[in-house]
C-alpha cells in the first residue's frame, strides 16, 4: 500500500478514521461485528467481492484484538491477499478503497507506507500498520438497527407484491369471464390498460413506495373492471341478478350436485361456544352473507364414517357458521361477494372457495387433498382462512399453508374455530 501522502484524502476516509477511534473504545465479539456488516452490506453499497476481502482480512484477527482499547489491525502483504482472494493488485486496491469509503475499515499507514506489526507473548498487538477493522466494532449497533428497518421494508414489499398478484389475477379473471360470456363493455380496452400496467411492474429491488403506487394503479383498474362487470351483468340479466341496497349483484343460490351436499345434522351442544352472529344487517352485508336463514353447522364432524374418520373422530364440540367465517375473513368475504354475491350456506361457501383457490395459487391437488381429509365444509372454511391470510401478507405460500393445515387435520391437531374466533377478537381489539 502506498504512502499516506499518495492516497487522495476524502470525506469517507476521514469518517472511517473517526469510526476507528470510536471502535477502539468498544469490546465487540468478532463474529457479531462481521454478522452485522454482512446483513447490511448490499444496503451500504458493498459488493460480494468486497465482503470476500473483508472475510480474508478478518481471518488474520484474533479474539483479543476486538477488546476495548485495542484495534484489530491486519498487516498482510498485497501478494498474500492477492493469492487468497484471486484479485489483481488493482482489484485488491479498489475493493479495499470501497470498504474504507463505506466506513467498514480504515487505513493506518506507517511513515514509510509499508504494512507491518508485532504481538507480545500474550498475543496482543503492540504496534501495527495496515488495514484497521475497528470501524466495524463502532457500527454494530447502527448496523443492527438498520437491519431491523431493512427487514420491515422487505416484509412490506413482499406483502405489497402478493397484493399486486391477487389484484392482477382478479382483473384478468374478470376480463376473461366477461369476454367468454360476451358481456357488453370495453373489455378489450381494459385488457390493453392491464397489459400496460404489467409492463410497468418493477423487475427487482423495488422500494415499498414504488410498489404502493403500482398497487394503487391495479386497484383502480380493478374497481373500474368490477363496476363495468356488474353493470354488464345487470344489463344482461336484470331479473336473475337483483341488486342489493349496496349496489352489488346478488346471485341466486346455486344448487350443487346432491352427491356433494353435506347432509350431516346441524347440532349444537349446550356446553359449546356460541357461534358469533351479528344482529346488525350492515355488518352482515359487509361480510357478504345473506341476512336470512343463518345455518349453523359443526366445523369438525362428530362421528364421520369412511376415509378420514380417524382424523375427525375426536370432535371438540365447537361450531362456527358461515357468517362467522365471513366476518373473521374480510378479505375473502370481499372477493367472494364480488364473484358470487351473498353466500347463504356452506354450499355457496364451498363453491366460491373452489373458484378463488387459483387466484392465490392453490392447486387442484392441494384442494382435493384438503377435502378428502377435512370434508368439504371444513376445507371451504380452511380455504377462506388461507385466502384471508395470503391477501393480508401473513402467508407467503398459500398452497403450502393449506397443505400444512391438511397434515394437521390428518393428525387431529387442526382447530379452525380458534383461528376464526381469534381473528374476530383481534378485529374487536
Amino acid at each position: 500500500m502506498k504512502h499516506t501522502g499518495w492516497r487522495k484524502p476524502t470525506p469517507g476516509l476521514g469518517a472511517a478514521e473517526q469510526l476507528a477511534q470510536a471502535g477502539e473504545q468498544k469490546s465487540i465479539p468478532k463474529n457479531d461485528a462481521f454478522v452485522a456488516v454482512k446483513r447490511v452490506g448490499a444496503h451500504i453499497g458493498l459488493k460480494a467481492s468486497d465482503l470476500m476481502l473483508l472475510d480474508t482480512l478478518g481471518a488474520f484477527t484474533q479474539p483479543q484484538d476486538w477488546e476495548a482499547r485495542r484495534r484489530p489491525i491486519v498487516w498482510a502483504s498485497n501478494a498474500y491477499l492477492m493469492e487468497q482472494t484471486g484479485f489483481s493488485l488493482s482489484a485488491l486496491k479498489r475493493h479495499a478503497r470501497r470498504l474504507a469509503e463505506a466506513g467498514v475499515i480504515a487505513f493506518k499507514d506507517s511513515p514509510n507506507g509499508k504494512r507491518w506489526g508485532r504481538r507480545n507473548p500474550d498475543g496482543h498487538i503492540v504496534e501495527a500498520y495496515g488495514f484497521d477493522l475497528s470501524p466495524m466494532a463502532a457500527r454494530v449497533e447502527e448496523f443492527t438497527e438498520l437491519y431491523g428497518h431493512i427487514q420491515i421494508e422487505r416484509a412490506l414489499c413482499q406483502r405489497l407484491k402478493r397484493q399486486i398478484t391477487v389484484a392482477r389475477r382478479m382483473i384478468r379473471a374478470r376480463i376473461e369471464a366477461a369476454l367468454q360470456s360476451a358481456l357488453r363493455g370495453a373489455w378489450v380496452r381494459y385488457l390493453e390498460i392491464f397489459d400496460g400496467l404489467l409492463s410497468r411492474l418493477p423487475r427487482a429491488n423495488a422500494v415499498s413506495e414504488t410498489l404502493e403506487q403500482v398497487l394503487r394503479w391495479f386497484q383502480e383498474l380493478q374497481e373500474r373492471v368490477e363496476r363495468a362487470y356488474l353493470k354488464a351483468v345487470r344489463a344482461d340479466d336484470p331479473v336473475e341478478y337483483p341488486i342489493s341496497n349496496e349496489g352489488q349483484v346478488t346471485k341466486k343460490t346455486q344448487k350443487l350436485d346432491p352427491k356433494e351436499v353435506i347432509t350431516e345434522p346441524h347440532i349444537l351442544i349446550t356446553n359449546q361456544l356460541n357461534p358469533v352472529i351479528s344482529n346488525r344487517s350492515e355488518t352482515e352485508q359487509a361480510a357478504g352473507v345473506a341476512p336470512e336463514r343463518p345455518t349453523v353447522v359443526p366445523v369438525e364432524r362428530p362421528e364421520p364414517e369412511g376415509e378420514g374418520a380417524e382424523v375427525l373422530k375426536s370432535a371438540r364440540g365447537v361450531a362456527v357458521d358461515v357468517r362467522t367465517v365471513m366476518q373473521a375473513c374480510p378479505e375473502f368475504a370481499f372477493w367472494a361477494r364480488n364473484m358470487g354475491g351473498y353466500l347463504r350456506d356452506w354450499g355457496d361457501l364451498y363453491r366460491i372457495a373452489g373458484d378463488l383457490k387459483k387466484i392465490i395459487g392453490i392447486s387442484d391437488h392441494a384442494w382435493l387433498a384438503a377435502q378428502e381429509v377435512m370434508g368439504k365444509q371444513m376445507a371451504a372454511a380452511a380455504m377462506a382462512l388461507v385466502f384471508d391470510k395470503h391477501a393480508k401478507g401473513e402467508v407467503a405460500s398459500a398452497g403450502g399453508y393449506l397443505r400444512g393445515m391438511t397434515e394437521k387435520a390428518r393428525a387431529g391437531e387442526l382447530h379452525l374455530e380458534r383461528s376464526f374466533y381469534g381473528r374476530l377478537s383481534g378485529q374487536a381489539a
